[in-house]
């Protein structure tokens, strides 16, 4: 493919690549599941208030906090290292990803916070103005205000946002509610980690770089719809963990086994090829080594299946869990928000608890 890198941001001048400036890209960067794992075993030893919702005891997406009968607060924050070099696009990115956890609890979004670390003695305030800016344009196309923020120097940049939103109680979809015979959808193809590799070895063409950006800066506003369908049972984002980890916590949640149906699973247009040439990041690997133990692939499963069955998704799709016969609705909600993409990928079965089978 022809070498390209991200469309140049005049306000850089001599100023690095923003991607040689960290040391893993986007939700990449997040610590492998093994080694999480450990750090918060017996964290959770304080007590939990009735109006706690939804806590840390699942890895759901972000916290619930119940005010009264007819609203409860969400409450996420999410930040990483850039994932491309344009200093817009990566503000863009980040916000995006850090707005969809609120998506992913069924809520609706109503303020974010800042939160910055740059290297100011590298980067220009242009520049860093830039990457602010990205992150405004995307909270304004989700109709909220950046209401404050933190700012610090810091080694590597880092940028993202605290997210705050409001659901009803009683619609508040948490990632362990799966019941078995629910029908698993998609929003969005996976794909996202192997194209940032290539981009970072400056080996990822135009269409590509642009089918990046496109679905990283995608924001996951048919969540509060899929909330109000009865049908939904259980609802999530596919981010830094991949499919596997994220479906694994789906199953481990229910205590039940989810079935991915492979072939069904959408991935963005080359990237199944740009894998196969080693543009593979290296928190794919890390995750499999937290999880693999837990998945069960099928005989002949190809190295690059395995490679982008755990890819790293930055400000991935929404993964759906409902009854078969809200199928219909549920891809049709996505499509009436442009995801056109979106797919019935899979199941949950009875077959065991906490488990990820690959078909």
């Amino acid at each position: 493919m022809a070498a390209m890198t991200s469309t140049p941001d005049l306000s850089r001048g001599s100023e690095p690549r923003l991607t040689s400036l960290s040391h893993g890209g986007g939700c990449g960067c997040k610590i492998a599941p093994g080694v999480l794992s450990d750090i918060l075993k017996g964290s959770n030893g304080l007590p939990v208030p009735p109006e706690l919702l939804v806590g840390i005891e699942t890895a759901d997406d972000a916290a619930v906090y119940r005010l009264n009968d007819e609203q409860a607060l969400i409450a996420t924050t999410d930040f990483f290292m850039p994932i491309v070099d344009d200093a817009y696009d990566f503000g863009r990115i980040a916000a995006t990803n850090a707005i969809s956890d609120v998506y992913a609890m069924g809520g609706r979004p109503i303020m974010a916070l800042a939160l910055v670390g740059m290297p100011i003695n590298v980067l220009s305030t242009a520049t860093i103005g830039r990457i602010l800016d990205g992150g405004q344009a995307v909270c304004k196309a989700a109709g909220i205000p950046i209401a404050g923020g933190h700012t610090i120097d810091s080694v590597e940049p880092i940028y993202g946002l605290v997210a705050l939103g409001l659901v009803h109680p009683g619609r508040v979809k948490r990632n362990a509610d799966a019941r078995v015979g629910d029908r698993l959808i998609l929003g969005k193809p996976l794909g996202v980690g192997v194209l940032s590799a290539a981009l970072k070895k400056e080996q990822l063409d135009a269409a590509g770089y642009a089918r990046m950006i496109d679905t990283t800066t995608r924001l996951n506003t048919p969540g509060p719809e899929l909330s109000a369908i009865e049908g939904v049972h259980a609802l999530t984002d596919v981010t830094g963990f991949g499919l596997a980890g994220h479906g694994l916590e789906l199953a481990r949640g229910a205590g039940r086994t989810v079935e991915i149906d492979w072939s069904r699973v959408p991935l963005l247009p080359g990237v199944r090829d740009l894998a196969a040439q080693g543009f593979v990041t290296g928190a794919s690997g890390r995750n499999w080594a937290g999880y693999g133990a837990s998945v069960s692939l099928p005989a002949g499963f190809e190295s690059v299946d395995q490679a982008l069955l755990s890819d790293p998704q930055t400000s991935g799709g929404l993964l759906v869990s409902c009854a078969p016969e809200a199928v219909p609705q549920v891809l049709a909600t996505f499509r009436r928000h442009g995801f056109d993409a979106a797919a019935e990928i899979g199941r949950v079965t009875d077959e065991g608890a906490g488990r990820l089978v690959v078909r």
